[in-house]
């Protein structure tokens, strides 16, 4: 299914065929049964990694179609936490009503810093992207924030129950929630993408002088998919905050802006399926060269990294693509 949701954008836009729609409903039907066959634990690791597909897919918006390089997309990640984690604490506001607030606070943030990113390209707009990755956790912690933010010892907030009458655990619950999010914004990611949105976004990714020579507002189009990434990003860092119960500054330290970076890499740039398997990356193969070695888990996770980088220089869902074209190509010479 990753060559129905990867088509590129360049090409318009297709409706999917038969055979397409019954692979999405299959895979919809397993994504359901897992958390009944799953222990809790797994099925709270499987959430987090649903909205890290979220937050990767926006910057793959960001990085992989418009071609803008960000290290700071963990700030928006924080700040959709923290959106959340206050509404939740301070306002008594219910779980699911601060997930579209989230969504609209990081899309504002991210428009704004998008304006004066205009200047900037290349490795100049990754530092001033780092800058601000780096500059949040002490930003949370800063005094006058405190009776919001919580300081140095963050939001604690209180997981939320399935509603009355359905036969779900919290974790089960917190999932299928998840899982509505991510259905709804992959849906939207993928109209947005595959039409002449997305055309759009890679020719100015591609070549922003010929962009603007056909008429496209390049400033317009690359702070508006700042804004977008950014509300994808915040939108996955509170059903994350609220998964976790906590929000806390360190927790959004710069190492999570790269992990997000990474993400997007090893699933595939400018990929929409590509989002799924860097999230599966980036939450479970950490936890598997820990089992692997105690004593030098990240050494391990740095050799899964660059093991896979030589293997699959076009990321995941490149491999997938070539495989099945090589699939289809086989199949018609006989």
């Amino acid at each position: 299914m990753a060559a129905v949701l990867d088509q590129p954008a360049s090409k318009p836009r297709q409706a999917l065929g038969r055979k397409q729609w019954i692979g999405l409903a299959v895979l919809l039907v397993v994504a359901c049964v897992l958390p009944f066959v799953l222990g809790n634990y797994r099925v709270f690791q499987l959430t987090l990694a649903l909205a890290y597909a979220i937050a990767i897919l926006g910057l793959n918006m960001l990085t992989g179609y418009n071609g803008q390089i960000s290290l700071g997309h963990g700030a928006f990640f924080a700040i959709g936490a923290y959106a959340a984690a206050i509404l939740m604490d301070k306002a008594g506001w219910p779980y699911w009503a601060t997930i579209p607030v989230a969504g609209l606070v990081c899309f504002v943030a991210g428009f704004l810093f998008g304006l004066p990113a205009l200047r900037l390209e290349g490795l100049y707009l990754a530092l001033a992207t780092f800058a601000l990755g780096v500059a949040m956790p002490q930003i949370l912690k800063y005094k006058a924030f405190e009776h919001w933010t919580g300081g140095a010892m963050g939001v604690v907030i209180v997981k939320p129950d399935a509603p009355e009458g359905v036969p779900l655990s919290q974790d089960q619950w917190l999932y299928f929630f998840t899982l509505f999010w991510v259905v709804v914004l992959f849906v939207a990611g993928w109209n947005l993408l595959r039409g002449r949105v997305g055309r759009a976004l890679v020719a100015i990714r591609d070549q922003p002088t010929a962009a603007k020579a056909m008429g496209i507002n390049t400033a317009l189009y690359k702070s508006t998919t700042f804004g977008v990434s950014a509300l994808y990003t915040g939108i996955a860092g509170a059903l994350s905050a609220i998964a976790v119960q906590f929000a806390s500054p360190d927790s959004f330290a710069i190492f999570l802006s790269i992990t997000l970076l990474v993400g997007v890499v090893v699933g595939g740039l400018a990929s929409i399926s590509g989002a799924f398997y860097g999230a599966l990356f980036i939450q479970f193969i950490p936890n598997i060269a820990d089992q692997i070695s105690k004593a030098a888990p990240w050494a391990l996770y740095g050799v899964f990294l660059i093991g896979l980088m030589y293997l699959m220089p076009t990321g995941v869902a490149g491999l997938v693509r070539l495989l099945r074209h090589r699939w289809d190509t086989r199949r018609r010479s006989h």
